[in-house]
């Protein structure tokens, strides 16, 4: 992901802390999400109607896996820009950062 001088806003780490998605990426985590929040309702619609708990479950499931797909996209864009842009900065504290995430992320 390239960037000019005029573009460089990825995850300023100075003042405040943001990320840089193309319109595609941002539409496309959006679409997911909005997607997520359609099958939290459903799941619970699913309890208010009494569905049989393993239904439940898998729709549950369902839904962590598409959270799952969520944080793995942003966590590749975040690796192959922000975590390297601050690297070549010379700011080797980003791995520790990075790593924490990677373990909040594993610990679901």
């Amino acid at each position: 992901m390239n960037m000019d001088a005029a573009d460089h806003t990825a995850c300023d780490h100075q003042n405040v802390r943001k990320s840089h998605h193309s319109d595609e990426v941002k539409k496309n985590l959006t679409t997911r999400l909005n997607r997520i929040e359609g099958q939290i309702r459903g799941i619970k619609g699913l309890i208010e109607k009494d569905t049989y708990c393993d239904d439940v479950i898998t729709q549950i499931s369902a839904t962590q896996s598409a959270l799952n797909s969520v944080a793995k996209l942003l966590l590749e864009g975040h690796l192959k820009s922000c975590i390297v842009e601050r690297i070549h900065e010379g700011d080797d504290k980003v791995l520790d950062e990075f790593l924490t995430t990677v373990q909040k992320l594993m610990k679901k």
